[in-house]
């Protein structure tokens, strides 16, 4: 075969036979002479992930599939200094944790205050926020609740005062106390878990709902089972029962 046949076998002037299929992806076409640089999308044609990021762009988890969250109720002892609640908050929000709620409420023990919260986040995650709970200064324990756990919080809705009978029914068909009422607005409170108040919100909803304050959830451990791990129920200064209970740090 001559130079001019071994030229001619070739497609386009190319190294590969025309029959190739190299050859053939290059072709382009109407039979055109190839066009240079890759074969594939454009830029604006290619996949870009997505997903949760970090303040610095970079992505924390895959759009499909993933470690599944759950919601954790986490409650911890700890001194009652000033600005605690705040170092605690403080502390979620750069590890950007999802808290639900965050509670503080004093406890049976002078001196001592019980901190609540509610997280919703993979197991890893929720791991790492006792972690991180528990190395604050002013913590003492702290611990993770049952799912048993006895839990409720509070609701306030002032809500438009045209139909008071209406609203004194809702109120009462959930076991709630009306605060204030007026000519113009009602203010009730609602008591109980979430489901309860969510439900209660959305029954309001129907006079027109002015303002709303919603405390977060606050928890027990049912019977005589410690909320959190080294304490004991406490009772009150005024028992005599001093058989029954005591208090974690008698």
């Amino acid at each position: 075969m001559t130079g001019e046949d071994e030229h001619a076998a070739t497609d386009g002037g190319t190294d590969h036979p025309a029959d190739s299929p190299i050859a053939e992806h290059a072709r382009p076409a109407g039979g055109d002479a190839p066009e240079t640089g890759l074969a594939g999308p454009t830029p604006e044609e290619r996949p870009h992930p997505s997903g949760r990021r970090d303040e610095h762009g970079v992505r924390k988890e895959p759009d499909d599939g993933g470690e599944p969250t759950r919601r954790a109720t986490v409650s911890a002892l700890v001194e009652d200094e000033p600005g605690v609640l705040a170092r605690a908050a403080g502390l979620f929000r750069r590890r950007q944790f999802n808290i639900e709620s965050l509670t503080v409420g004093p406890t049976t023990v002078e001196g001592h205050s019980r901190i609540t919260l509610v997280v919703e986040e993979t197991e890893a995650g929720i791991d790492q926020a006792k972690k991180q709970l528990a190395k604050l200064t002013p913590v003492i324990a702290v611990g993770e609740l049952s799912d048993d756990a006895v839990a409720a919080e509070l609701v306030l809705l002032k809500v438009r005062g045209e139909e008071p009978d209406k609203v004194h029914a809702i109120t009462s068909m959930y076991d709630g106390e009306t605060l204030d009422a007026g000519p113009r607005t009602i203010t009730v409170q609602i008591t109980g878990d979430e489901n309860l108040i969510d439900d209660a919100i959305d029954a309001f909803d129907q006079f027109g709902i002015i303002e709303i304050a919603r405390t977060g959830q606050t928890a027990l451990e049912r019977g005589d089972s410690p909320t959190t791990p080294g304490e004991e129920p406490g009772h009150s200064a005024g028992s005599t029962d001093d058989d029954e209970f005591t208090n974690y740090d008698d």
